[in-house]
């Protein structure tokens, strides 16, 4: 049995816009770009940078600094003002490698959003992959063969490889060119030992991953800051015709060394706001190509902005990444397809009473409703016995390609929420910043009933008439007695979602009409 995952209701479907944006929050630079949609194409209108360097701002506890926070959100305060007009469902930003391990990325990201004026999504390393590999691929000319793509960041470097427009192995590493830099060069120093040291520790990290990518390429990419600024410095210089060569990286490495601090080098090509990591970067990049049997590389223009751009595009055209990832989980955890539909059918007949009260977006919160009533079973592959746990765990800690660590927690907290008493869920008992978000509530209302009405597997004949109410304290379900009388198992599933929002701070009430 198929699973059609596009919402059917044309009034629910995501609205096009005709500009576009995608803000970049990485550990080197913080980049904003904005672009013009025509049918299926981007066009750029407006690019920004700032070197804002977060992961250098880490301090030795890995919490963010006071001076890199207001240096942060002075650049997000200016990128928010290009942005100001603009629809939030147009504009995407994401937070990558220094705010995945930041400490205090959480209290950070209410001041950023503030600032930018835009919700920011921490993506996982796999996933900042696998935008990366679409913005790279759609900056170059068509390719029958497989590509290995290289994006050295500024905490994280990742290794995609695949075939057309489709990512097939992703790896993020733990290294960037701040951090190297920070690590083996932090006094400016440019000698021989700090380079073998440096080299040989990209060379341990890529290591982990060589086996894998052996063979899985013909063609390898390099993308972002560090493979450009490789590539100018080759070739301005005359070290390499074309691209990055291994040769021409020692050469560079000789001609730094030989320089003997950041601050005598002379390279032509070398930007200043480039100069403070390049020396991490180029060590990482050698010993990438050490590890991967890599002896050339082309550059690409394309990276995680434009990436993030074109899957924006794709959720537009109802080609979303994280439909094909519900699909994909469905499959691996073996989720019942007939129960998992009964119970999607259900929680939607109560969603289109609660519309109303939702506060964000209608239509996105329709889909993660939609998400989390398909995949509510995928605990089931653990145990039966607290599958919903199971479910919320798998959901919160597995790569979901598509899905932000938000998403995730989201999605994760409506599947933990689907029963039992709620008093104890973190979150329900709260009001302030840690407090359950008033729509995901009546998410978690839906969907529980739903489940509910579908616990002996078969599809409930819920009356045509039935009422569901919901206000700032609770909800309130009216049915008609004489169906209730009939359906006793009905009746005594309703009365223990009663006592299970109690003690909760919200109420569910039964009417029998």
């Amino acid at each position: 049995m198929l699973i059609s995952l596009a919402v059917q209701n044309p009034a629910k479907l995501m609205t096009e816009y005709s500009t576009v944006a995608a803000v970049d929050l990485g550990s080197n630079s913080f980049k904003l770009q904005v672009a013009r949609v025509v049918e299926n194409q981007l066009y750029s209108l407006d690019a920004l940078k700032e070197p804002v360097r977060l992961a250098a701002g880490l301090d030795h506890k890995k919490n963010l600094t006071p001076e890199s926070r207001q240096l942060a959100l002075d650049c997000l305060k200016r990128f928010g003002d290009r942005l100001r007009g603009l629809p939030r469902a147009a504009v995407r930003c994401v937070g990558t490698s220094a705010l995945r391990q930041a400490k205090n990325g959480n209290e950070f990201l209410v001041q950023a959003e503030a600032a930018l004026g835009f919700p920011i999504e921490i993506i996982a390393g796999r996933e900042e992959a696998r935008l990366i590999y679409l913005g790279v691929v759609h900056s170059l000319p068509q390719f029958s063969g497989r590509r290995l793509v290289v994006d050295i960041g500024g905490g994280s470097t990742e290794c995609i490889a695949g075939q057309g427009m489709a990512a097939q192995l992703m790896e993020s590493l733990n290294m960037g060119c701040v951090n190297f830099s920070q690590r083996f060069f932090a006094d400016g120093r440019l000698d021989k030992m700090a380079f073998d040291l440096a080299v040989l520790a990209a060379r341990n990290e890529a290591s982990a991953v060589a086996m894998d990518f052996h063979g899985r390429w013909d063609a390898a990419i390099g993308s972002s800051g560090t493979a450009r600024a490789i590539a100018d410095v080759l070739e301005f210089n005359g070290l390499a015709a074309g691209g990055i060569t291994a040769a021409g990286m020692e050469r560079v490495k000789q001609l730094l060394i030989r320089a003997g601090s950041m601050e005598k080098v002379q390279l032509a090509g070398l930007r200043a706001d480039r100069k403070p990591v390049f020396a991490g970067g180029l060590a990482i990049m050698l010993g990438v190509f050490a590890e991967l049997g890599v002896s050339a590389m082309q550059t690409g223009e394309g990276a995680l902005r434009e990436g993030i751009l074109y899957d924006l595009l794709g959720r537009f055209h109802e080609a979303d990444m994280r439909e094909a990832t519900v699909k994909e989980f469905l499959r691996r955890y073996h989720v019942d397809l007939r129960q998992a539909e009964r119970v999607t059918s259900v929680a939607e007949q109560f969603f289109d009473h609660i519309a109303p009260g939702i506060q964000a977006d209608v239509k996105e919160a329709h889909r993660f409703l939609q998400w989390a009533a398909l995949l509510h079973e995928t605990g089931i592959s653990v145990a039966h016995s607290g599958y919903h746990k199971h479910g919320a765990y798998i959901l919160q800690n597995a790569d979901m390609p598509g899905f932000s660590r938000r998403d995730q927690a989201r999605l994760a907290l409506l599947v933990r929420a689907q029963r039992g008493g709620l008093a104890k869920i973190p979150g329900f008992q709260q009001d302030g910043a840690a407090a359950v978000d008033a729509d995901d509530r009546l998410l978690v209302q839906c969907l529980r009933l739903a489940v509910a009405f579908c616990r002996s597997r078969r599809a409930p004949e819920i009356p045509a008439d039935f009422r569901l109410e919901c206000g700032a304290k609770g909800c309130k379900l009216s049915l008609e007695a004489g169906w209730l009388g009939e359906h006793p198992l009905a009746q005594t599933a309703l009365a223990e979602e009663a006592e299970d929002w109690e003690g909760s701070g919200y109420s569910f009430r039964l009417k029998a009409a």
